[in-house]
């Protein structure tokens, strides 16, 4: 299991064509196969992994929010929610709300000093327990070189497959 922010990075750009390739595998598998294989991989990865000690994904990817969130942070931050949009709040590029500033302006010591009232969109992360992983594969891969979850599902679901490098 590699868990080394700067390996799996490396990894990532090393592995970019072979993670393309394997992408266009996936889409032609059952998505159904898939799904269970990730979420087995993901129930046991994540138990070895805690990933609340890493804050790689709060330092290189803006946060999703949505209306209720906007609301939750706007309280915590005591900035009515005009304010927050205005000095906190942008469109990504489809349209949805993220969190602009990276790191996210709620990291503290790789910790997140909101855990409890955290943005559903961190809840969910790094979303490997979803169905239909197969529509998701871009968002795997950009995750790929950033989570070590991510990272070591993927490298798993390959041999899973017996995918050939």
């Amino acid at each position: 299991m590699i868990t080394n922010l700067e390996e799996i990075k490396k990894l990532g750009e090393l592995n970019e064509n072979e993670n393309l390739r394997f992408r266009t595998f996936l889409k032609n598998r059952s998505s159904y196969k898939t799904d269970k294989i990730v979420h087995g991989l993901y129930e046991r990865i994540s138990k070895e992994i805690d990933c609340t000690t890493c804050g790689n994904c709060c330092k290189c990817l803006k946060t999703g929010v949505n209306k209720s969130d906007i609301i939750r942070l706007s309280g915590i931050l005591n900035l009515s929610v005009e304010k927050m949009r205005e000095q906190y709040i942008e469109k990504d590029n489809v349209g949805g709300d993220v969190i602009k500033t990276l790191p996210c302006l709620f990291l503290k010591d790789l910790k997140c000093s909101i855990y409890e009232f955290r943005p559903d969109d961190c809840k969910s992360s790094p979303h490997l327990h979803k169905k239909d992983i197969a529509s998701r594969l871009w968002g795997v891969i950009d995750n790929y070189s950033i989570c070590p979850i991510v990272f070591n599902v993927f490298e798993e679901l390959k041999i899973e497959y017996n995918f050939k490098k």
